[in-house]
């Protein structure tokens, strides 16, 4: 269980770092001199990528967590 907590936290932060442009997007945003808004508008699609696998995970894990207290 230890080995999966670790896994899930490392895969975790590691797509926070991706880079989640369309192309089309990444091309009209490159063609700015300044890379501020590239960087803010690909941090606003990386964050609503990750809420709805947060809400899922937390669902998942309350209703496993019911129904391991009922088994018992």
């Amino acid at each position: 269980m230890k080995n999966k907590f670790v896994l899930f936290l490392f895969t975790f932060f590691f797509f926070l770092k991706s880079n989640a442009q369309c192309a089309m997007c990444r091309a009209v945003l490159e063609s700015e001199e300044t890379k501020g808004v590239a960087e803010g508008i690909n941090d606003g699609i990386v964050y609503l990528m990750a809420i709805p696998y947060i809400l899922v995970g937390g669902i998942i894990f309350f209703i496993y967590r019911k129904y391991r207290t009922l088994k018992k």
